[in-house]
């Protein structure tokens, strides 16, 4: 199989960006990964569009990259929408690797642009209603809110103002947790203590401030134990990456130097499992096959970024990806392992809490700090002698899990 690089990576900033809209976004991102890479619009063979909120928020239900690409002038080659959840931009990136591939061109593009931002909150936070099976809603909450049982909840520890339903899943998923393993409160205020520093480094991130473990601790309660310094933000924005197989990187004179190698891109949907058998976690499955493609392991892995939509989002997949022992992420994250400097850095782009999530964005945000931080060009948030990053996307929820996980190997 040709050899496969990411040759150009583009993002906006991340937060409220009201005076951009979905074209605008999605212009600014590809511009820029077209820059980087040294490429013009009409080397472009194929575009992969990631968008899962669109139709929701604005009613463009259909074509949207389309519509998009088009006013920007990419126009004349394939345009596949891709709508995956939280992972759709992961997914079109999977796509483009797999165009490649798969012989039918040498160059494609990936790009995830999501508008969520509205005066109108209730539309805001619905948007998140369709990410798991709309027909056994009640069920299905039911059931995961049963995994955080039997450990009580403090009073004052729940939000009177609106938040996502998903943080009821992840608070529950964090009280499992704590039950099972002794995981603390602290310590997730650990991950995201050490998540927001790191974006204080990122001039890209919706939030560049720092704050302390107490800070975290004190900061609103959402619904017990998590906070709002512990959860992702809703966010407007956008990111793209340029993927091309090893004859274009010599026909078009592109720069080996910043090519960034894909060692593997693997998507995996859930199933029924028992909630205690961790190793069958989808992204668990994700992971060992992910890393069987590369022919490396976890202890080859330099850095990862992981989707924590809250602190137990990554508390859960730092284990899941074989970083750390299964039970052994809120004491490995305590103990300063996951921060610059530590044994294997997590998130140094400051991940979904700090960074942002734009959720159709999310997972090329990702391949961004990793192509970033793999050319050696992070600045103050660089991992030294960076070699290897995974990323971790996740999207939707059916039974006890993420409906979708995306896990991509990149090297230097």
């Amino acid at each position: 199989m040709e050899k496969t690089y990411v040759v150009g990576v583009g993002m906006t900033p991340f937060g409220k960006l009201l005076q951009l809209s979905i074209k605008d976004l999605t212009r600014l991102a590809v511009e820029q990964a077209l820059d980087d890479a040294d490429l013009r619009r009409e080397h472009l063979q194929a575009a992969f569009f990631a968008n899962a909120s669109q139709g929701h928020m604005e009613g463009q239900h259909m074509v949207r990259g389309q519509v998009a690409l088009r006013a920007m002038g990419v126009s004349g080659i394939p345009v596949v929408n891709v709508e995956n959840a939280c992972a759709s931009s992961s997914t079109a990136l999977n796509l483009a690797i797999a165009f490649v591939r798969s012989g039918q061109g040498d160059v494609a593009l990936a790009v995830g642009a999501e508008k969520m931002f509205s005066e109108d909150k209730a539309r805001m936070f619905s948007v998140f209603d369709s990410g798991w099976d709309v027909t056994a809603t009640a069920a299905t909450t039911q059931r995961l809110l049963q995994l955080g049982e039997g450990l009580p909840v403090p009073e004052g520890s729940t939000s009177s103002r609106p938040y996502s339903v998903f943080m009821d899943i992840y608070a529950s998923f964090a009280r499992q947790h704590m039950k099972r393993h002794g995981t603390t409160q602290r310590q997730l205020a650990a991950v995201a203590s050490k998540n927001h520093r790191h974006s204080a480094a990122n001039p890209l991130a919706q939030y560049q401030t720092a704050y302390s473990v107490d800070e975290v601790l004190t900061s609103p309660p959402i619904t017990y134990p998590l906070t709002l310094l512990m959860c992702s933000p809703v966010s407007d924005g956008a990111a793209a990456a340029i993927v091309c197989g090893e004859g274009a990187l010599k026909r078009l004179g592109l720069d080996r130097r910043r090519a960034v190698q894909v060692l593997a891109s693997v998507v995996q949907t859930g199933s029924e499992r028992d909630p205690e058998d961790d190793a069958a976690h989808c992204t668990a499955q994700a992971a060992r096959r992910a890393y069987e493609v590369a022919g490396i392991g976890p202890k080859d892995v330099s850095l990862a970024e992981v989707h924590d939509a809250t602190a137990m989002g990554e508390v859960i997949q730092i284990e899941n990806l074989g970083l750390c022992g299964f039970g052994e992420g809120g004491e490995c994250s305590e103990r300063g392992d996951t921060a610059l400097g530590g044994r294997i850095p997590v998130n140094p782009s400051g991940g979904l809490e700090s960074r942002g999530h734009p959720i159709g964005a999310t997972g090329l945000a990702q391949v961004h700090e990793l192509v970033t931080q793999l050319r050696g060009e992070a600045g103050q948030r660089q991992v030294q002698s960076a070699r290897i990053g995974i990323a971790e996307n996740g999207g939707g929820l059916v039974g006890i899990e993420e409906a979708v996980a995306c896990v991509t190997v990149l090297a230097r």
